[in-house]
């Protein structure tokens, strides 16, 4: 796919590029979107919690431009045709159309797997995200009010889900 004449190619992470995923991550999730920010101790640190193949990631001309996690929400055996799902695209690369290609690549990964349900969870305080999540498709099915307290003001933690055929 071509992206303002780049390259853009989506493919299941490997082991090397959690560098790169590392760096997207200290870039994205500040206290706008996520309730505290997210640092990695360490590469060791980042690959026990998202192990190669657990996200989907855009790389437009060599550079990691994005991705989309996606890991089941427990450990239940009940619940595993749902997957919770994360996404990012680094700032420079934002409103190019990657994010929306990255979550309809998730969709459609994610039903290829057998997997019927897709959930998020995202900030009260981040209005962007949540018209993007609407614009996907995802349905608001809860709300927990007040859930975090950053920067001195309360936010809730807004839950969101879309079907998958």
């Amino acid at each position: 796919m071509k992206i303002n004449q780049r390259t853009l190619t989506i493919r299941l992470s490997e082991m090397k590029d959690a560098q790169q995923i590392m760096a997207l991550d200290a870039v994205v999730w500040d206290d706008n979107s996520s309730p505290e920010p997210l640092n990695w101790t360490s590469r060791e640190d980042f690959l026990r919690h998202c192990q190669p193949g657990s996200q989907l990631i855009a790389v437009v001309d060599g550079q990691l431009c994005g991705y989309v996690g996606f890991r089941y929400p427990t450990m239940i055996r009940t619940n595993q045709h749902v997957f919770e799902i994360n996404i990012a695209v680094h700032p420079q690369y934002q409103h190019e159309g990657i994010g929306t290609r990255l979550m309809e690549m998730v969709k459609a990964w994610a039903s290829e797997q057998g997997i019927k349900k897709l959930s998020l969870r995202v900030l009260s305080s981040n209005p962007t995200a949540l018209k993007f999540y609407k614009k996907c498709g995802f349905v608001i099915e809860g709300r927990l009010v007040n859930e975090f307290h950053v920067n001195g003001r309360y936010v809730d933690d807004v839950l969101m889900g879309y079907f998958l055929n």
